[in-house]
């Protein structure tokens, strides 16, 4: 925090006094208004210009201000584009806001600034209609071509009952189809000679070594890849539109679905958001669940990851094995939640119930288990010479580059940072914990899968910390707004069950403001950007999700590579398509 003043009077000195005005947020994050004539400059000026730069792109996005009440002497605008850059040097933050007027608001683009700003941009193309002058191909990027409107302005349809029933007449059919065609030049794809032809492979959206429903578009010579585009947004469910439209609460169960391996991970970073707005405080015991629960659901995301990795290489026998194994986690998770892959059991101010009885011996028995499974694994996959020919060497890429690009989690720490958002920005109690950060050092598939296996084992330490030192205490906080309440006086007066009736209906109002919680998930750095108008729900949800960043990157590190590469490329990125497309 000691740098906050020295950023911004260097940016004031650089720029004018007046260039650069300050917003204060919930979150701490300094937040920074600029001109959108400036933007561009500020940003460049942020990332190579200060000491210690904030040289990673976080994230990228906008708000639709039109219908807001409370701006607390923010510059107006119908929308503001939002930028939030990251310095791994000074550990911190700063957001940068840009208030643009008008239906059709424009701004200049940063993508030569910054390569990880073309998706970005195009999804705030998509979702709000702002144009970015200069883009490389501003075109939609999860909704179809054709459609009409831009779903995260505030007039657009939450829902479908919203809309007129769907028609599909002969000349719309024509126009869909039309629309389909796929021109290799308006994806940004060239021809290598006037006499040389493209040749085209189309791998997905139905094929299962692309994890989900992607379409890869690989330009080929023979079986060397010279150019791939991914063709994303067949997942998109309009997770953020959702998050405007269910009240506080009532939109937990929806974050299950984001990253739907990672179960609680996806609850964590929301109800810290909205804790943080609504100043609320988990109880240590409540924490430390949280931990737990976390770290069990890693371990059942690495197991996926781990076997179907094998599988796409070749290796057929452990994704069975791994598979078994992750059922005795889940079955820790249906015994403390009730509830599977999505348990929805986060809540606001802490978690929806005290641990069962016989809770700890399930634990211990799978804590015992497990490591002897790890040792057999590493000797049936990763000493496999036919697994390291396919991996070593390929799909590598240099820290630069994965900075360049918003990398984060494991694929940043096998380029041999050794950055973990548990260690470094503590959360819900991480700090209390005894663990090491893995760490590799090509930046290849083989050291991406190196780190996460031994991210297991850490997440195995973690876990035993939490059975052998469980705080005593409440499972929920005791703050008026936490959600729902604890029913210890429900029935004994009218006035409290008239509370907890309007806390599990109507959920808590919180105070105007806006912040950021971000976690240390499976995945790499996974986060909620909430906005805050004084009501039951939210008015904008961002969701800032580690696939979608990790895979831009895959044309960079395929180029050049061999069709069969493209598959060990893609399982060693660990992506899943809801946390693409949201």
């Amino acid at each position: 925090m000691d740098d906050h003043p020295t950023v911004l009077q260097e940016l004031r000195e650089r720029f004018g006094a007046g260039a650069v005005s300050v917003q204060p947020t919930r979150d701490g994050v300094p937040t920074l208004w600029v001109s959108k004539e400036l933007a561009p400059d500020v940003l460049r000026h942020l990332k190579a210009g200060v000491a210690r730069p904030y040289r990673m792109l976080y994230d990228l996005t906008a708000i639709d201000e039109r219908m807001r009440a409370n701006r607390d002497g923010q510059p107006p605008s119908d929308f503001t584009v939002v930028y939030h850059l990251l310095s791994f040097d000074r550990n911190d933050d700063v957001r940068v806001k840009v208030a643009l007027r008008g239906d059709s608001p424009s701004l200049r683009t940063i993508t030569d600034v910054w390569p990880a700003a073309d998706w970005y941009e195009r999804e705030v193309f998509d979702m709000f209609g702002v144009r970015f002058e200069g883009h490389p191909r501003l075109r939609r990027i999860l909704m179809p071509p054709t459609w009409v409107g831009h779903p995260l302005r505030k007039d657009h349809p939450a829902r479908a009952t919203e809309m007129g029933p769907f028609q599909l007449p002969d000349a719309k059919q024509d126009v869909e189809q039309e629309a389909l065609q796929f021109r290799p030049e308006e994806w940004g794809m060239r021809r290598r000679s006037e006499t040389a032809d493209f040749l085209f492979l189309n791998l997905g959206p139905q094929h299962p070594g692309t994890h989900g429903v992607l379409r890869l578009i690989l330009q080929l010579d023979g079986e060397e890849i010279v150019d791939m585009v991914p063709d994303i947004g067949y997942h998109h469910r309009g997770a953020e539109k959702m998050g405007e439209r269910q009240t506080w609460h009532t939109y937990i169960p929806y974050t299950d679905r984001i990253d739907y391996l990672a179960g609680v991970m996806n609850n964590l970073p929301y109800v810290m958001a909205v804790e943080q707005l609504g100043g609320i405080d988990a109880p240590a015991r409540a924490q430390t669940i949280r931990v737990m629960l976390c770290e069990i659901f890693r371990i059942c995301s690495h197991l996926v990851w781990y076997g179907t990795f094998a599988q796409d290489i070749g290796a057929l026998s452990p994704v069975f094995f791994m598979f078994n194994d992750r059922e005795r986690a889940l079955q820790i998770i249906e015994c403390i939640c009730g509830a599977r892959m999505h348990p929805n059991w986060f809540r606001i101010g802490g978690v929806a119930q005290d641990l069962p009885r016989g809770w700890d011996k399930l634990v211990r028995d799978f804590l015992a288990y497990m490591p002897k499974r790890l040792v057999e694994y590493d000797r049936i996959v990763m000493k496999n010479r036919l697994f390291q020919a396919r991996t070593r060497g390929v799909g590598a890429y240099t820290l630069d580059e994965a900075i360049e690009w918003g990398v984060t989690g494991p694929g940043l720490r096998a380029c041999g940072f050794e950055w973990d958002f548990r260690k470094k920005r503590p959360y819900s109690g991480y700090d209390q914990f005894e663990f090491d950060i893995p760490t590799a050092t090509h930046g290849d598939c083989y050291d991406r899968a190196l780190v996460r296996i031994e991210e297991i084992r850490q997440s195995l330490r973690i876990i035993e910390q939490c059975v052998n030192h469980m705080p005593e205490g409440d499972y929920k906080s005791r703050h008026p707004l936490a959600t729902p309440p604890l029913k210890e006086r429900t029935m004994r007066d009218i006035e409290t069950l008239i509370t907890h009736f309007l806390g599990v209906s109507w959920g808590p109002v919180i105070p105007p403001g806006e912040g950021f919680a971000g976690i240390e998930a499976p995945k790499g750095n996974n986060g909620y950007y909430l906005v805050s108008d004084g009501s039951t729900w939210s008015y904008r949800t961002r969701i800032r999700t580690p696939s979608f960043p990790h895979l831009q990157m895959a044309p960079l590190i395929c180029r050049g590579a061999l069709i069969a590469d493209v598959l060990a490329v893609l399982g060693s990125i660990d992506f899943v398509l809801a946390d693409v497309d949201r």
